[in-house]
C-alpha cells in the first residue's frame, strides 16, 4: 500500500509549511490535487492519514481531494481531449502517439489552519 508512503510525505510537508511563530497551531483541510492517472485509492489516503496524524498538528484535519482529469494532445494534429477510457487514440485523426498535459498530479494545492 504505497498510499502510507504518500501520506507520510504529504503530513511531512505540511508540517514543514507550518509558520514556526505559531503557537499550538492546527489544521483544519489540506486541500490535494490527484491525477486519475497517479493510482491512488482515496479512501486508503485518507485511512492513513488518519493515522499517521494522531498527536500532530493535523489530527482531526481533513484531506480535501479534488481530482484532475486526464487530458491529452495528439502529437499527429495537436488535437486536445479528455480521456474518460483507457484508449489514448485520438479522436480526430486516430493517431494514437499523444502527450499527457494533465492526471499524473500528486500535490498539496493549500493548507487551512484553525483561527483558535
Amino acid at each position: 500500500m504505497h498510499e502510507m508512503g504518500i501520506a507520510q510525505q504529504m503530513v511531512n510537508i505540511a508540517l514543514e509549511s507550518i509558520p514556526r511563530d505559531i503557537v499550538n497551531p492546527r489544521v483544519e483541510n489540506l486541500n490535494l490535487r490527484i491525477g486519475k492517472l497517479a493510482a491512488v485509492v482515496e479512501d486508503s489516503l485518507k485511512f492513513c492519514f488518519e493515522i499517521i496524524t494522531k498527536g500532530t498538528p493535523l489530527d482531526g484535519a481533513t484531506l480535501l481531494i479534488e481530482s484532475v482529469p486526464v487530458k491529452v494532445r495528439c502529437r499527429a494534429c495537436f488535437h486536445g481531449w479528455e480521456v474518460e477510457g483507457p484508449v489514448f487514440t485520438c479522436p480526430a485523426c486516430k493517431d494514437g502517439a499523444v502527450d499527457i498535459l494533465s492526471g499524473r498530479e500528486l500535490e498539496i494545492s493549500s493548507i487551512e489552519l484553525a483561527d483558535d
